[in-house]
């Protein structure tokens, strides 16, 4: 089987959360010891919760945080205050649990896996970090595609197949490691969300407004000369996406193919998301937005998405240290709704 085909066999798999679930898990959230909607949010999550993963008890006890790592041609451009061998040197610092995401996750009682699709760097073996090694890192999205089809494609099949291949999990999140990937993260959510290379590029990891102008003349032109496709999803990956990028959209798509619930992060998560929608639409309903980042045009790409996040809390980090909190926040919406008596276990009679 070719990959194309491969991936059509997994896209075959994902099928909407469950309505039925979703009625009676929204009427034992009207039957709870509480005023009515009085918990709000929570109360809508649960019941998404419960669809996705098709129970009447969703879960929240098993959580996975995948941080995809892959390096970027287009960092020569000087789009990013950072050389490309903080990428490098971040794994490493991970692998050893010190870094902002490992440190949440473990906070929120996550696993924390390390995936290697495209760091420009030959690692020692770790046994905190899985290696598939897809290229060194793409090319320069401003002088030509960022990668071949077939890289693409597997890329994504990698991240499905790694979630696919992990003890039962109740809930997911993809993060990313990659100096320069907010570069086609913009590229991706100006094709998919309308915005101009302008509106779409943001500060990324910190830089000076002629910076800015610099970064978004660099999108521009990587789509004026890459012209990807709109309607091919992989296209758009291949010319002007990252590798890490198609490992997060498969992440996503393996942990649906599985009925876990996703969480989205930030900025590049949503153009995972992105893709991943194109590929399988209405695959958005599976989604939770953790997070709105500072990124400027994250809002966009969530509202092309149909999202609303969770929280705001200021971040731009990325890693998918958003969704690691947010994490925490599920555990709430798990438990009120598991734990709760209803309004005749508790013996409370709300009529006038």
């Amino acid at each position: 089987m070719n990959l194309e085909d491969k991936l059509k066999a997994y896209l075959g798999q994902i099928t909407p959360p469950n309505a039925a679930v979703a009625s009676v898990a929204a009427q034992r959230e009207l039957d709870l010891a509480k005023p009515r909607g009085s918990l709000g949010r929570l109360e809508e999550l649960a019941v998404q919760l419960a669809s996705v993963q098709n129970t009447l008890r969703p879960r929240s006890e098993s959580k996975l945080i995948v941080v995809c790592a892959a390096d970027h041609g287009v960092v020569a451009e000087g789009v990013s205050p950072y050389p490309a061998d903080v990428t490098r040197q971040q794994i490493e610092n991970f692998q050893e649990g010190g870094g902002a995401i490992t440190t949440l996750g473990k906070t929120v009682g996550a696993r924390v896996l390390l995936f290697d699709v495209g760091v420009n760097y030959t690692f020692k073996p770790h046994p905190n970090r899985i290696d598939a090694k897809i290229a060194m890192g793409t090319k320069n999205i401003a002088q030509g595609p960022a990668m071949t089809r077939q890289q693409a494609l597997q890329s994504v099949l990698a991240g499905l197949e790694l979630v696919l291949a992990q003890p039962p999990v109740d809930i997911v999140a993809a993060g990313e490691m990659g100096i320069g990937n907010t570069t086609p993260s913009s590229a991706i959510v100006s094709i998919y969300t309308g915005l101009s290379p302008e509106e779409a590029t943001g500060v990324g990891s910190g830089i000076s407004p002629s910076q800015l102008a610099h970064k978004a003349s660099v999108v521009s032109k990587a789509l004026a000369i890459n012209k990807p496709d709109p309607a091919d999803p992989i296209d758009v990956l291949a010319k002007v996406g990252g590798l890490e990028i198609g490992a997060m959209t498969g992440v996503y798509l393996g942990a649906v193919v599985r009925k876990a619930a996703v969480v989205i992060d930030g900025f590049i998560g949503a153009a995972a998301a992105l893709i991943a929608e194109k590929l399988s639409p209405g695959f958005s309903k599976n989604l939770i937005a953790g997070h709105r980042s500072k990124e400027r045009a994250h809002q966009a790409a969530l509202d092309s998405l149909g999202l609303v996040p969770i929280l705001d809390l200021g971040m731009w980090l990325g890693e998918g240290s958003g969704a690691a909190v947010a994490m925490g926040l599920l555990d709430c919406v798990v438990n009120h709704y598991n734990l709760m008596r209803t309004l005749a276990e508790a013996g409370v009679n709300d009529t006038v």
